[in-house]
């Protein structure tokens, strides 16, 4: 089961009891380890949306793909996700906050996208995260509005905990998990987080200090099973592409 970024309807199975397994505090202080649950409402949170095709932009309910968040950028309108996310999908849209079919910080349109040659070239598993520019909306930058995480190259994976939300394509709701990456290989990261189905692609794995060190993709686009995800581990090759996003 890759976490393909069309929509497939998977069956998700939250854990919303806490176990003895699970019960040590994430070192950033955002909840237990390992445990999966809806997302509350909150500035942290309202910075990961949702991302739609254009024409789903007045009727969201059922239409929403991937999850890719805002990160801080001099022009401040700018989010990432995964490579895959933006590869071929057509115009998108990008919901902030979206939740049961809402969005309450609005509907932002997707203006430009930069892909990694790895990726756009021959959609090199160790290349899958991406950026994308979204138009202003009423006078206001996407940034202005909800904020953003930065993001950060060559952190040592596993060194803190981090929250991973994103959205499972079945669900109108964010969920959330906390725990602490290893390294799948040189290039790659994991994470053990139930549920993480269909539609997460793209999710940030934020730290204690706001910082995006994770992109829910990578190997398998994100993993086979709904258990443990993946992502790049995001150096010279991200901060690059980061660059170029934001030097334009």
């Amino acid at each position: 089961m890759k976490r393909a970024p069309r929509p497939v309807l998977y069956a998700v199975v939250l854990l919303l009891a806490l176990t003895s397994a699970s019960e040590a505090a994430a070192d950033d202080g955002f909840g237990p380890l390992g445990v999966t649950a809806v997302a509350a409402a909150t500035a942290r949170t309202a910075r990961v949306g949702a991302l739609f095709a254009a024409d789903r932009g007045s009727r969201l309910v059922g239409g929403h793909f991937c999850t890719a968040s805002v990160v801080h950028s001099p022009r401040r309108d700018l989010i990432v996700t995964a490579a895959h996310c933006l590869s071929g999908t057509g115009e998108l849209v990008f919901a902030p906050g979206y939740r049961d079919g809402r969005a309450p910080y609005g509907v932002w349109k997707v203006e430009r996208t930069y892909l990694p040659d790895g990726w756009a070239k021959g959609q090199d598993e160790d290349s899958d995260v991406g950026f994308a520019v979204v138009a202003e909306r009423r006078g206001k930058r996407v940034e202005d509005v909800v904020g953003g995480n930065r993001f950060v190259t060559g952190a040592a994976i596993g060194a803190t905990a981090v929250t991973v939300t994103g959205y499972p394509d079945s669900r109108e709701v964010p969920i959330s998990c906390t725990n602490k990456p290893t390294a799948h290989s040189r290039t790659q990261q994991r994470i053990a987080c139930p549920g993480f189905t269909g539609g997460t692609s793209g999710s940030p794995w934020v730290n204690g200090d706001g910082g995006v060190v994770g992109i829910l993709g990578g190997h398998e686009e994100g993993g086979a099973t709904a258990d443990v995800s993946y992502s790049v581990v995001l150096g010279a090759g991200a901060a690059e592409l980061y660059r170029d996003a934001v030097e334009r």
